[in-house]
């Protein structure tokens, strides 16, 4: 079995330390950072259930909290899109400045607010982001970038979460780049019904194994 390293990390962005998980498989060829938009990320089910199936591909993953437990208390830090993507972008040049981290491909797998943190920094580090996963995204909240994104961009939507299926459609057609819409058929939000998460985690793991080779 390829050797595999598991690195609980620190990471310094603002003036506050953010916690973070990275798992990056041998001769892994891309990594996959999570941007969540509640304060549960790195220890979110969820989204450690999608990292798995990602790394059975072959590919990394940096699951780390977006805001510190003090920040998280205050509801209105979850929907500061800004504050999200500066810290996803300070997380991101990290990453680069690692040297257990090869010259690797990056993604990004957004969820919630989290998505539309993902795009603005895919928009903000223009071509130095490689693949983009929307989970239930709140993409709208991202409309003002959309046509500076250059990544291959996959929204996934539960079929039952109409409202933001609605926002989703309609961020995909101010999209210029390389992009897809796959719908889960009678999801909702949380895509808790059963073989839903699987589904989301099986497509989101493709569209990053394709786009991070």
């Amino acid at each position: 079995m390829a050797h595999q390293s598991e690195t609980l990390v620190s990471i310094p962005a603002d003036d506050v330390e953010l916690e973070g998980m990275l798992e990056i498989p041998a001769d892994a060829p891309g990594v996959v950072v999570f941007a969540h938009g509640s304060g549960s990320s790195r220890k979110s089910p969820r989204n450690n259930f999608v990292a798995d199936v990602i790394r059975d591909r072959g590919l990394g993953t940096l699951l780390f909290d977006l805001l510190t437990e003090a920040e998280d208390q205050y509801r209105e830090n979850r929907f500061d899109i800004p504050l999200l993507t500066d810290r996803l972008v300070a997380v991101t040049e990290w990453l680069w400045d690692r040297e257990d981290v090869p010259d690797v491909n990056i993604g990004y797998f957004g969820s919630s607010t989290g998505a539309a943190s993902a795009l603005r920094g895919v928009a903000r580090l223009q071509g130095d982001v490689d693949a983009v996963v929307s989970r239930g995204g709140r993409v709208d909240m991202a409309s003002e970038v959309l046509d500076e994104v250059r990544a291959p961009t996959l929204f996934i939507v539960g079929g039952n979460d109409t409202q933001v299926l609605d926002l989703n459609r309609e961020a995909l057609d101010h999209l210029t780049c390389e992009k897809d819409l796959h719908v889960v058929e009678g999801a909702g939000h949380l895509f808790e019904g059963e073989g839903q998460l699987e589904e989301v985690a099986d497509v989101a793991a493709d569209w990053f194994a394709e786009h991070l080779q």
